[in-house]
């Protein structure tokens, strides 16, 4: 029990700190110095970790025959910032990126198409293939009815978004994740992932993808209010819904949202269960006790 007070202690203690420099960084340095570091910063969490284990992944044949504009592909990420993220929102997703199909008219170097849209701390919006993700744990989310018009709408919104930039003289919404498991409270880590809303956060992965369904009042995770409403005859309760404010998104909503569909690659086409080769544990565990 004492080591683990103590350890809290710690955890504070190392939070504390890391606010005050921050508080003295962004005080104390020149616009152009803030900017440098924020740049060294980004780089330095945007740097993948060792020993990261994907435990279901896809072929991009078939990402390619399911996958539609619209789409939101959510990816357990392997580098530095994604082990806060995920804590700080207590899910498997560090990341989300934008299905935008061929309206990126992105190409890599080798001739690939890049149909995803995503924001990236040290290289702003991108286009991106899908390929990039193939060894990586991923979920597909759906917007449900969403009409053509309004799906081109906010295709085009990502579109025009390519190119922004992460502004990296926000030192404080970068310092903030170099520590990986804040003591933060459940109910304040969500606010403290939208430190720093506004402009310098639109070009965070999810906050982005989140304005463009409010651009079309498309809803992700709305505040839901109920309105008793009275009448001669007969009493009725209404909903209204709110709006959050898009830096408010992370990755998780679009799994959790009752308003997106969780699509299956796998089974999405068809799937026949009896048509699968499967080996005896038996069998297999006397195979191994021979070698």
């Amino acid at each position: 029990m004492a080591f683990l007070v103590v350890k809290i202690l710690v955890a504070l203690i190392v939070a504390v700190i890391i606010v005050i420099v921050a508080a003295v960084v962004a005080l104390t340095l020149s616009s152009s110095l803030r900017f440098k570091l924020g740049k060294w910063l980004a780089h330095y969490l945007s740097q993948p970790i060792p020993n990261y284990l994907p435990f279901s992944t896809y072929e991009i044949p078939l990402l390619e025959k399911v996958m539609q504009p619209g789409d939101i592909l959510l990816v357990d990420g392997n580098t530095r910032i994604s082990t806060p993220i995920k804590y700080l929102t207590q899910s498997t997703w560090s990341h989300a990126a934008f299905y935008a199909g061929s309206a990126t008219n992105g190409f890599t170097e080798s001739g690939e198409a890049s149909p995803l849209i995503e924001a990236l701390l040290d290289e702003g919006v991108i286009a991106s293939p899908l390929s990039k993700y193939r060894n990586f744990n991923i979920r597909i989310c759906r917007p449900v009815g969403l009409s053509d018009d309004d799906r081109e709408k906010a295709v085009q919104f990502m579109v025009r978004s390519l190119g922004l930039q992460y502004d990296l003289k926000h030192i404080f919404d970068l310092l903030r994740y170099l520590y990986a498991t804040p003591p933060v409270p459940v109910r304040f880590r969500r606010q403290m992932i939208a430190l720093g809303s506004g402009d310098p956060s639109r070009a965070i992965c999810s906050s982005l993808i989140a304005e463009s369904f409010h651009s079309i009042h498309y809803p992700i995770l709305p505040l839901i209010e109920k309105r008793t409403e009275v009448s001669s005859y007969h009493y009725s309760v209404k909903e209204i819904y709110h709006i959050r404010h898009h830096s408010l998104f992370t990755p998780r909503d679009f799994d959790v949202s009752p308003f997106f569909k969780i699509i299956k690659p796998t089974i999405e086409h068809g799937f026949d269960y009896c048509s699968l080769t499967f080996v005896d544990p038996q069998i297999d565990l006397e195979q191994t006790d021979m070698k």
